[in-house]
Formats: structure tokens, C-alpha cells, sequence
């Protein structure tokens, strides 16, 4: 008490303003049983201030308490390295090359950039801004729109399907990268068990009458055994080997999450940069071999004609949404531990643009060895490229043991996956465990108990996962791939940038934006004009365009794997997963009508405004905190001018308490 009550009549007037500002969190301004106001502001809200005895202002403050200060990235690089990782994936390197040939080579550009800037940039940009302007994960954060609470628990459903399978993927990967140590190659001709399968030079699948190579044998017998199985309902038993592989995949991603982002925020200074080292070497390597320009040329010939199929403009927004991330939580949850007065719109623009011209030179990497392949092979290129974890999984491993030193590139290839795979799980996971903590924030203080969270949450996920690596556990990772990301993602940022424009209000969210950018240049005002469009109008029209491609794709066609159609039932399930994650809004939209009270129309009005905690829950800020106390310092009809009495008083005071 002596300490305290020394260091405070040291400080006179200075001190007493300060303390004030402090919001009264650890009672700075009380000062041995006396309160000190200043510029009207009386936590105790008594008419006229007076000494009191101690047991008197103990009382509780009528303000509300404040929340627990969150993390803050330590720089904007690590929030910019860690968005960067978390779009930059596996996506990037199987799936956007095969989509660009597919659908008419270089023309695909047109499309993709089209969607990009209509529905890919305004739904990121969104998503940062809310995030950061709310200092709170996906669930918390609707403050600002009661009603849709549940649009942040259906992103945590979706997150959660994504997080399951997408692990299995690090895993297989684990898998490669241990059998690339041995020479040759295990998949290679070069290995005495696969010299009768070289023998007949024969390529392609099964399914279309021709032997299977043996990348394709190594794939499904010895990593996948999906031999062993006859479907979706014969699983068959645990393949140990990947189970050990998954269960150290889970292991390197808790360590990694241990510390919250200042432990991730780190690593992602190796994991998001190292993949494009090896992207450059790779097309450094891939342009000086033989056949390479004849598989760019294959990756970037336009056909025109393609411009006209609305499955090419649907597969465009599918690999942005795929791609960026958005709707999933993770963003939001990043954004989430940035400053309050960080440049959100320049973040978005380098992220989004980063992201996709990656996607593009990946292409070239990827497509000048399978060239070369092709040429080793004498067969076109059309007939070594696959989709999905066929290209990463088979024809790139085949590409790669024709490759001189083709250890070294084995390795170099399924590091790169690995590190891509481990930078997009961050953000899913950071996406439900700030969901978790933003609900129980007494977590955020007890290391201890936030490490036991961490470490039963990845172990749940582990033991979820084991389904996937049984012998028909491919079968059911198509399942979870297929409709976890599907129309309940689009319904889900569907209602996001309806909630947000409409409810919420444009033009509020707008001002939020600027607020956050305190000398907000000219060209941000501008750039907001265009996003304020796309968010009232030309966003939700492409999101509803393609809700209604996929609805009709998914009557019309069959879920395949390989040869294998999938069942009526099975297909009823991946429905009932999609719909699970989407039904999320309707249902917490019911719940919050129900709390409120009135006619129907005024539940629907309340649940439609912010809770009066919104505009002060962010506290990362020293202006948001002097903005949050401004209210509550005006509770007094009138102003307490301070005079030198008054401070001799207080000095007497502390003397004789002494």
C-alpha cells in the first residue's frame, strides 16, 4: 500500500489524468480509499466527490468489464507471409494447372481474373475488414449482426471437414518424402520390382484397358491399398505406415500452434517462402529439358471457343474460392490479431495477386517436366496430366524419376508439398481454435489449459482422420473433397456479403474500413466505390450463378473415383455434409429471433443491429481504448475542476495512511 500510494502522489495531476485513461481495469483510479475524478469522469458515479472509506468504493463499477487483450502479430510480415502460405497451397500446384488445360489453356486467364476481381478480391477484402475492425474470430466477431451468428459456426463446420482431410493429404506426402531417400526410386523403372512393368512401355489407368504404370501401382497398392477395397462401405482395416505418418503430420502442426501466432508467425518465415525457391528451380530445370515447350504450349493454347461454356466460368470461381481461402474462417481469424490501423486494402490487393500469379508460374514448372515426359514417352501430353492427387501423387513422381538426380528433385518436389500443405492448415486451424478462445477467453491466460485444448483438439482430429487412411479410405477422402467446400461454402459467403451489405450496411462497413486507415489516401476512397458495388450487387449474382451451376452439376452427374461410381447413399451423405455447414445460419438466426422479444418484425430489427460491445471490442489499439472510455467519462451533469486543495488533501492523506 505504501509503494503504491508513493508512486501515485509522486505523479499529481499527471497521474491521476493516466490512470483514468487506464479504464479502471486494475482500479488505478482509486487511491487509498479515495477516488480521484477528473474532467467529470466518477467511476462510482457519486453526485460529489468526497472522501470515502475503503469499504465504500470496493463496489464493482457500473461499467462493463473489458475483454482480454488479445495477441498481435509482432509485424505486418508475418501477417502477410501467413495469408500469403495459407492461399498459397496444394491447390495452387495440382489443381490450377489442370483446370487452366482443361478448359481451353491460356483463355482460362480471361474467366479467372474476371472472377478474381468480381468475386475474389471484394470477399477477401470483406473478410480482413471484418476481422480485423472486430478483433474477433469467426463466431465473435457478428456482433455485428446478431442474426448471423451462425454464418460463423457453418464457416467452423466447413473448416473442421477441410482440417480432416486435408491432413491426410500432408501425410501422404510425409510418405513420398521418406521413400524418396532410397535410389532408385521406388516408382522408377530403375527399380529391379518394376523392370517386367517397364518391359511394355504401356501408360494410362485401368479403366481405359491399359496397364498400370508403376507410379500408378506404388500410388494404389503400397501408399493408398485402395486395391483392397470394393467401395465406400468396405474401408477395410488401418494402413499403419500412413496412421504414422498422419499422427507425425498432426504432432509437427501442434508444435507449430503451440504459442499461438508468435509460434506460427514464425515459421511461416520458412514454410511460405521455401515453396517458391523451389518453384523457381523447378522452372529453371523444366526449361532446359527436351519436350518442355511442347507441354507449356499444351498449358497455354487458347481455345476461344471455351469462352462460351458456362463450366469453364464455373470452374474459375471454384478455384478462386478454392484457392484464396475465403469462407472458411481462416482469413478472418488472422485478421483478427492485426493492428486496428493496419492498410487492409493494400494487404488484400498483395495477397490476392501474389496468390494467383503464383498459381499461373506454377503451371510452367509443372507443365514443362510433364512435357519432357511426353517426350520421353512419345505419347502427348494430354495423356500424362491428370487432376488432384493424380497429378501430384502419380504423374509428377513418374515426371520426376526421368529426371537426372531424380532423388534430389523427389525430395525437392515433396518438401515444397509439404511446406504448402502445412501453411494452408494453419490458417483452418487458427480458424477454429480463435472461434474456441474468442468463447472461452479465459484460455487465452492459462498456457497450460490453452495446450491441452490445443493438444486434444488435434488428437480428435487424428483419430477422425484414421478413416481416411484405411485400405478404402481414398474413397471417402473424395467424399469429404468434394462437398465440404461445394454449395455450402457459396451459400455461406453468400450470406456473408448479403448480411453485410444489407443488414449491416454498406456504407457503415465502408466507413469502418476507412476508420481503420487513418490517413486513408485518395485511391483507397476510389477503390471503395468499386468494392461497394461488387459487395451490393455484382458479387452476389456471380455467388448465385455459380449456387446454381453446382446444384444443377450435382443432379446431373455421377461422383466418381477412378472406375468407381459412387452410391446413391454415399452421395446422400456428402449432401447432408454440405447442408450441415449452410443450415447453421438458418438455425442460430431462429435462436437469436427467439431471445428477442416484441412482434416479430421488432425481433427481426434487434437482431439486426450490433450489440453495443461491437464498436469497443477491438482493444489492440491505444485510440480504440481512449474512443471506448469516452462514453463512460461523461456520467457526471457537471465538470470537478481539480485545484491545489485538493492534491494537498491527497498528499496528507497518503502521508497519515502511511
Amino acid at each position: 500500500m505504501q509503494d503504491e500510494s508513493g508512486k501515485a502522489a509522486a505523479g499529481s495531476p499527471a497521474v491521476a489524468g493516466a490512470a483514468a485513461a487506464q479504464v479502471g481495469a486494475e482500479d488505478s483510479g482509486h487511491l487509498n480509499g479515495h477516488t480521484v475524478t477528473q474532467n467529470g469522469y466518477n467511476p462510482p458515479a457519486t453526485p460529489v466527490p468526497q472522501p470515502q472509506f475503503e469499504s465504500e468504493v470496493t463496489s464493482p463499477a457500473p461499467t462493463s468489464p473489458l475483454p482480454i487483450l488479445r495477441e498481435q502479430w509482432e509485424g505486418k510480415y508475418e501477417f502477410l507471409l501467413s495469408c500469403i502460405g495459407y492461399c498459397v497451397g496444394l491447390g495452387n500446384v495440382w489443381r490450377f494447372p489442370y483446370l487452366c488445360y482443361r478448359n481451353g489453356g491460356g483463355v482460362f486467364l480471361i474467366p479467372y481474373f474476371i472472377m478474381l476481381f468480381v468475386t475474389g478480391v471484394p470477399l477477401f477484402l470483406m473478410e480482413l475488414s471484418l476481422g480485423q475492425y472486430g478483433a474477433a474470430g469467426p463466431i465473435m466477431v457478428w456482433k455485428c449482426c446478431p442474426l448471423l451468428k451462425g454464418i460463423g459456426i457453418g464457416m467452423i463446420c466447413v473448416s473442421t471437414l477441410v482440417c480432416l482431410y486435408y491432413n491426410v493429404i500432408i501425410a501422404w506426402t510425409f510418405y513420398y518424402l521418406g521413400s524418396s531417400f532410397q535410389s532408385p526410386l521406388p516408382w522408377s523403372c530403375d527399380a529391379v520390382a518394376n523392370a517386367a512393368l517397364c518391359g511394355n512401355s504401356s501408360t494410362g489407368n485401368s479403366s481405359s484397358g491399359k496397364a498400370l504404370s508403376p507410379t500408378e501401382i506404388f500410388w494404389n497398392e503400397r501408399v493408398l491399398g485402395v486395391v483392397h477395397s470394393e467401395g465406400l462401405h468396405d474401408p477395410g482395416p488401418v494402413r499403419w505406415p500412413l496412421a504414422l505418418c498422419l499422427l507425425a503430420a498432426w504432432i509437427i502442426i501442434y508444435l507449430c500452434m503451440l504459442k499461438g501466432i508468435r509460434s506460427s508467425g514464425k515459421v511461416v518465415y520458412v514454410t511460405a517462402t521455401f515453396p517458391y525457391f523451389v518453384l523457381i528451380v523447378l522452372i529453371i530445370r523444366g526449361a532446359t529439358l527436351q519436350g518442355s515447350l511442347q507441354g507449356i504450349a499444351f498449358y497455354l493454347t487458347p481455345e476461344w471457343d471455351r469462352l462460351a461454356n458456362a463450366q469453364v466460368w464455373n470452374d474459375a470461381a471454384s478455384q478462386i474460392f478454392y484457392s484464396l481461402g475465403i469462407g472458411v474462417g481462416g482469413l478472418l481469424s488472422m485478421a483478427s490479431y492485426n493492428k486496428f490501423d493496419n492498410n487492409v486494402i493494400r494487404d488484400t490487393l498483395i495477397i490476392t495477386t501474389g496468390n494467383c500469379l503464383t498459381s499461373f508460374f506454377a503451371g510452367f514448372a509443372i507443365f514443362s517436366i510433364l512435357g519432357h515426359m511426353a517426350w520421353r514417352k512419345g505419347v502427348a501430353v494430354g495423356e500424362v496430366a491428370d487432376t488432384g492427387p493424380g497429378l501430384a501423387f502419380v504423374a509428377y513422381p513418374e515426371a520426376l524419376a526421368l529426371l537426372p538426380g531424380s532423388v534430389f528433385w523427389s525430395i525437392l518436389f515433396f518438401l515444397m508439398l509439404f511446406m504448402l500443405g502445412v501453411d494452408t492448415l494453419f490458417g483452418n486451424m487458427e480458424g477454429i481454435t480463435t472461434a474456441v478462445l474468442d468463447e472461452f477467453p479465459q484460455l487465452r491466460q492459462n498456457t497450460l489449459h490453452k495446450s491441452l485444448f490445443l493438444g486434444a483438439l488435434c488428437f480428435c482430429f487424428y483419430l477422425m482422420g484414421l478413416l481416411l487412411v484405411t485400405d478404402g479410405g481414398i474413397y471417402w477422402f473424395t467424399l469429404i473433397d468434394s462437398f465440404s467446400t461445394s454449395f455450402g461454402l457459396i451459400i455461406i459467403t453468400l450470406f456473408m456479403c448479403i448480411g453485410i451489405s444489407f443488414f449491416y450496411g454498406v456504407n457503415q462497413f465502408c466507413q469502418d474500413i476507412i476508420d481503420m486507415i487513418c490517413h486513408c489516401p485518395p485511391w483507397c476512397t476510389k477503390v471503395l466505390l468499386y468494392f461497394k458495388a461488387c459487395w451490393t450487387f455484382f458479387t452476389p449474382f456471380l455467388l448465385l450463378f455459380i449456387l446454381s451451376y453446382i446444384f444443377i452439376e450435382m443432379y446431373n452427374t455421377s461422383l466418381r473415383y477412378g472406375s468407381y461410381v459412387y452410391p446413391r447413399w454415399g452421395k446422400a451423405l456428402g449432401v447432408c455434409m454440405g447442408a450441415a455447414c449452410c443450415l447453421q445460419i438458418l438455425i442460430w438466426a431462429i435462436v437469436a429471433i427467439y431471445k428477442e422479444t416484441g412482434t416479430l418484425k421488432d425481433r427481426f430489427q434487434k437482431t439486426i443491429q450490433p450489440l453495443n460491445s461491437w464498436r469497443v471490442n477491438n482493444m489492440n489499439s491505444t485510440r480504440r481504448v481512449e474512443e471506448h472510455m469516452e462514453p463512460e467519462r461523461v456520467e457526471a451533469p457537471f465538470t470537478v475542476t481539480l485545484t491545489d486543495a485538493d492534491f494537498t488533501a491527497m498528499t496528507w492523506d497518503t502521508g497519515s495512511e502511511a
